[in-house]
């Protein structure tokens, strides 16, 4: 099976009710004073084995509703979305972790989750806190970790799955680094064999190092689609840029 992701006019709606808060489409149709918003609308892009893409745009423009779709925690209400190969992902900096289990605790949890055996996730821990450069806290509670931490521990057992596809949110930015370092370097392993990284954030220089590639979203709609340097040039000349956006190292 030859890696892919594929988006084709794909739409992703949401309801709210009216404290705001988000209500399912069944829901919305009984209930009275309920409104709609598009995340996403008529998305379209494909990719292919050792593609880079990057999801900029300003905040709430859909990047992570986007991501969250490839993922499967959303499903489109119209079009479709084709993912091909062993998928990954880190969306947040809790990354479903548990404050009141121990680093160690946690990376065997997710092991398990994420389908290995309970012994193979026994195995793999030693090498997750190894890859985290967690060690000298790996028996600590995660709720004394910070957010670098956290996120160090949820790439690192994301990263152990030997994805095919690989989803970062803004995640990356709670990194330190050197441990971006790690990161890239690992995304570009992931490119290497075969597979496909999609990362959104702010964190312009980021993203330029792990894709050659960018998609502008605004409005939860495709603005531009092509080389990174081009499409970020559009996003600067759009104006829609907000002054919380990092653009430097």
């Amino acid at each position: 099976m030859t890696t892919a992701v594929a988006a084709h006019g794909l739409g992703v709606r949401f309801f709210f009710d009216r404290q705001h808060r988000v209500v399912t489409p069944a829901l919305a149709r009984i209930r009275r004073r309920v409104t709609d918003l598009w995340g996403l609308r008529n998305v379209s892009f494909s990719l292919a084995a050792g593609d880079g893409i990057a999801l900029v745009g300003p905040s709430g423009s859909g990047k992570t509703t986007l991501l969250r779709t490839l993922a499967g925690v959303l499903t489109p209400d119209t079009g479709s979305v084709e993912v091909r190969g062993r998928v990954a992902s880190l969306l947040s900096v809790e990354a479903g972790l548990m404050n009141a289990l121990t680093g160690r605790e946690n990376a065997l949890l997710l092991g398990v989750l994420g389908g290995l055996s309970r012994r193979e996730a026994k195995r793999a821990v030693a090498d997750i806190g190894e890859r985290s450069g967690l060690e000298e806290v790996f028996d600590n509670p995660v709720s004394s970790y910070s957010q670098g931490m956290r996120a160090r521990l949820g790439f690192a057992v994301t990263e152990h799955a030997r994805p095919q596809i690989l989803l970062l949110d803004e995640v990356l930015e709670a990194l330190d680094l050197e441990f971006r370092d790690y990161v890239v370097a690992r995304a570009e392993a992931v490119r290497a064999r075969g597979g496909i990284i999609v990362a959104a954030g702010h964190d312009h220089s980021m993203l330029a190092r792990l894709c050659g590639r960018a998609i502008l979203l605004q409005e939860g709609t495709v603005s531009a689609d092509g080389d990174f340097d081009d499409v970020l040039s559009a996003y600067t000349a759009s104006g829609a840029s907000s002054s919380g956006d990092v653009t430097g190292a």
